[in-house]
């Protein structure tokens, strides 16, 4: 058996936080809403968190690259542990207010890290108000 991560993008306003069908209760649900929101600024309106203007200016104008960091040391402590007990799922949530930008842009970093760190895990993404996004890959 491997380790299954499961990362949703999600809206608070929408659908609120993903529910786990695993049986597990849950996992991480993080709120990127303290983050400037690139949704506010004209020309990122139509964009998400895929685009490459969106990414670099969460990465250049905002608190992101620190926010994500922190998840990253956070999160890296359950998958070390899940991983050495054999525990087949883990759930990592992030919303914002619509799940178009922050929210997306932060699962995508997330399982790039996740990826690349704990390759022996399988990464699963859903943008759960982008469902056009869940076949791409990250820019």
């Amino acid at each position: 058996m491997s380790l299954t991560i499961e990362i949703h993008s999600f809206s608070y306003k929408k659908g609120g936080i993903p529910k786990d069908g695993t049986g597990n209760g849950g996992g991480f649900a993080f709120d990127c809403r303290g983050i400037l929101n690139p949704g506010r600024i004209e020309e990122y309106k139509p964009q998400t968190g895929k685009d490459a203007a969106v990414q670099e200016y969460l990465e250049t104008k905002t608190e992101m690259p620190r926010f994500l960091k922190l998840v990253q040391e956070m999160i890296a402590i359950n998958i070390k542990n899940y991983l050495e007990r054999n525990f087949e799922h883990l759930q990592i949530n992030f919303g914002c207010t619509g799940g178009q930008h922050r929210s997306v842009y932060c699962a995508e970093k997330t399982a790039a890290f996740i990826r690349e760190k704990y390759p022996q895990a399988l990464v699963h993404v859903h943008h759960d108000e982008q469902p056009q996004l869940n076949k791409q890959s990250l820019s």
